[in-house]
C-alpha cells in the first residue's frame, strides 16, 4: 500500500489523527500540503463546545457532518440544522468570506468540516439551505454515484472555492473513470483537491487511488482519512461491499474562473459511453434535504 508524491513532496494519504494541529481533528493548509491555495480543517466539538477562528486571507465553508451548530461570523448569526450523520441527510452550511472572525458553537457537540480556500475577493457572509443543494446522480451501473453540490460552481457564489459531496452505495466505485486536473487547455484547468472519507458501518473501510505524474497512491481508506491530490489521475474511489462511502472534495486553483474542468485518463474514457445501456442504481440518491431516501 502506497501514498507518494514521488518528487519529495508532502505524504498524500492522512490516516485520521495523522495531520491533527490546533486543536483540529484534521488541518490541511496550503503550506502543509505543498501548494498554493486548497484547505481543509476538520473539528470535533464536545457538547457545550466551541472555538473561535479567523478566515485571514481564506473564504471558508461551515459544513455539518454529524450535529448542529450556531455560527458567527463577524457578529452576524447562523443556525445551522447541520445532520445525524453524513448519511442522513443532505446539511445546510454557513459561508465565511476572507478576513473574517468566526465562532463555531454546538450544544450537543458533533463533527464539522471547514473547507477553504486562498482567495482575493471578499464576499458578504451567508447561509446556504439544504434545499437549495442540488442532488446530482451521477454513472450507471456499480459506478453509480450521489454528488451534493453545495458549493460546487453553479451551486453557491464562492470566489474561489469549490466543494462537493460524494456518497457511494457499498459495492460500488465513484471518481470512475480517472480523470486529472493538474493542465491548463481545453476542457482541463489546474486543481488543487483534497478528499476527506468518512466510512459507514463499524469497522468500514474502501480503497483509493491517484497515480501518473509522479504520484503513486493506493491507499486504504478508514473513517476520518484524508487523500490529497496535488497532481495525477485520480479515482477510484472505492466503497468495500457493506461500507458505504462518503468524501468530501475540496478544490481551488488558479483559473480565473471557479471550474471542475477535468481530463479523464484516455485508458478508461470508454467507461463513459457504457453507463448509456445500464441502468442507474436504485439504491441512489441514497438521501436529500429530507433524510434518507
Amino acid at each position: 500500500m502506497t501514498g507518494r508524491d514521488l518528487g519529495g513532496g508532502p505524504r498524500l494519504h492522512l490516516p485520521d489523527g495523522t495531520a491533527a494541529d490546533g486543536g483540529f481533528r484534521l488541518a490541511v493548509t496550503p503550506e502543509s500540503a505543498g501548494w498554493a491555495y486548497s484547505s481543509l480543517r476538520v473539528l470535533d466539538l464536545a457538547p457545550g463546545g466551541q472555538v473561535l477562528f479567523v478566515t485571514g486571507d481564506s473564504e471558508t465553508i461551515v459544513l455539518p457532518l454529524s450535529g448542529a451548530c450556531t455560527v458567527e461570523i463577524d457578529g452576524e448569526s447562523f443556525e445551522l440544522t447541520g445532520r445525524d450523520s453524513v448519511f442522513s441527510r443532505v446539511t445546510d452550511f454557513a459561508y465565511a468570506p476572507r478576513d473574517a472572525e468566526v465562532t463555531v458553537t454546538s450544544v450537543a457537540g458533533g463533527r464539522f468540516a471547514l473547507p477553504a480556500a486562498r482567495c482575493e475577493r471578499r464576499l458578504a457572509p451567508a447561509y446556504g439551505p439544504a434545499e437549495d443543494v442540488a442532488v446530482e446522480v451521477r454513472g450507471a451501473g456499480n459506478a453509480t454515484r450521489q454528488v451534493n453540490n453545495f458549493a460546487s460552481p453553479e451551486g453557491f457564489p464562492c470566489d474561489r472555492l469549490v466543494a462537493v459531496e460524494v456518497l457511494t452505495p457499498d459495492g460500488n466505485w465513484s471518481s470512475y473513470p480517472p480523470h486529472k486536473h493538474d493542465e491548463a487547455r481545453d476542457g482541463e484547468a489546474v486543481l488543487e483537491e483534497i478528499y476527506y472519507f468518512e466510512i459507514g458501518g463499524e469497522d468500514g473501510f474502501g480503497y483509493q487511488r491517484v497515480y501518473g505524474s509522479g504520484v503513486d497512491v493506493l491507499a486504504e481508506i478508514r473513517q476520518g482519512d484524508a487523500v490529497l491530490v496535488p497532481r495525477g489521475y485520480h479515482g477510484p474511489s472505492m466503497a468495500a461491499p457493506g461500507y458505504p462511502m462518503y468524501y468530501l472534495n475540496v478544490l481551488a486553483g488558479p483559473h480565473a474562473e471557479r471550474t471542475m474542468a477535468c481530463c479523464d485518463d484516455p485508458a478508461h474514457h470508454w467507461v463513459r459511453a457504457s453507463w448509456e445501456t445500464q441502468d442507474t442504481d436504485p439504491r441512489v440518491p441514497m438521501c436529500d434535504a429530507g433524510g434518507v431516501r
